[in-house]
């Protein structure tokens, strides 16, 4: 039980601090975070080391046919889009404690396919038509997104804080419907908590934060300051198999700087809410591999395209250590 359980809290870090990731244009109704990057087992402690995930992202959503989206200058009406991405990058975990914690760093990679449609697109101040039910698509990459967390144990109590940025160099083109970059810089920082029996192999995750977007140098638009969270709750069987479920909420909480006057501060909001499952396995002597599906369908949605999402996770990391002794050993960072 010592060992599988300790296997738990490794992959549960390394999943958490790897997915963290961006997703196309603010102007275009969509933020920088991306929810649902956070789920369960979040602010639980991992193997010191070195660990590698691979993350495929299926996205499906879209507005209500008259819906309007500030983007790059002009107004979009009626916007969907669908995006099949992949984020890979290192996480590299600390054996020496940071102020009583355990640290680790991580850096992601994006790569893709977007498609973007709109039903309508409208420029001037006269609000003059300029395309009608246009259609486009991206394969390219995205930004880069550097992250650290810093986490602590308290027996069946896991504390974290984090914070994340991204590095504007994605394929971003403000005339264009489909991106993969943002156009911008953007720094996130949060908390969360997780609560871990191994004994009855429960737990409970949520993960909370707040986004600052920089202004886009090509359209002079800064999103507003979002607020979101992120939450999980499972169960483990025979400490390989979990089962549960997952979900989210993003709330903007401050204006946008730059859409038009008829449309205001566009503040956006949505929430999602699916199931989950993961398994553990071993990967020789030295290694372990997690494999997580989690899905979510999107509601409650404001000044935001909704549908659904899927995220598909594998993620190798060290090995937990074999247990010292029969007894039960609580391993504080």
């Amino acid at each position: 039980m010592r060992r599988t359980s300790t296997l738990c809290l490794a992959i549960a870090a390394l999943t958490a601090s790897a997915s963290l990731t961006p997703t196309l244009a603010d102007e275009g109704g969509v933020s920088f975070w991306l929810p649902g990057n956070f789920g369960s087992l979040a602010a639980v402690p991992g193997t010191p080391g070195w660990s590698w995930a691979t993350i495929y992202y299926h996205g499906e959503a879209a507005a209500a046919a008259n819906a309007p989206f500030p983007r790059g200058g002009r107004t979009d009406v009626g916007i969907s889009g669908r995006g099949d991405l992949a984020f890979f990058g290192p996480t590299y975990t600390f054996a020496t404690p940071v102020l009583g914690g355990q640290a680790a760093i991580s850096i992601l990679g994006a790569a893709g396919r977007n498609e973007a449609s709109a039903a309508l697109s409208l420029t001037g101040p006269l609000g003059n038509t300029i395309a009608l039910a246009r259609t486009q698509e991206l394969t390219s990459f995205g930004d880069v997104i550097p992250s650290a967390t810093l986490k602590w144990n308290f027996g069946t109590n896991n504390l974290m804080v984090y914070g994340m940025g991204d590095i504007p160099i994605g394929d971003y083109d403000p005339a264009r419907l489909a991106n993969l970059g943002i156009g911008h810089a953007a720094v996130d920082f949060g908390g969360g908590y997780t609560y871990f029996d191994p004994k009855s192999g429960n737990e409970f995750s949520w993960v909370a934060g707040l986004t600052y977007n920089f202004k886009n140098p090509d359209t002079q638009y800064r999103n507003g300051a979002d607020f979101h969270i992120d939450w999980g709750a499972s169960h483990f069987f025979d400490s390989k198999l979990q089962l549960g479920l997952v979900g989210y909420y993003f709330q903007q909480v401050a204006d946008d700087v730059g859409a038009p006057a008829s449309l205001g501060g566009f503040r956006s909001r949505v929430a999602g809410v699916g199931p989950q499952a993961g398994y553990i396995f071993p990967m020789g002597d030295k290694l372990q591999g997690y494999v997580n599906l989690k899905g979510y369908w999107e509601f409650a949605a404001q000044n935001r395209a909704a549908g659904w999402n899927t995220w598909l996770t594998f993620a190798i990391s060290p090995a937990a250590p074999e247990p010292t002794s029969a007894k039960p050993i609580m391993r504080r960072y």
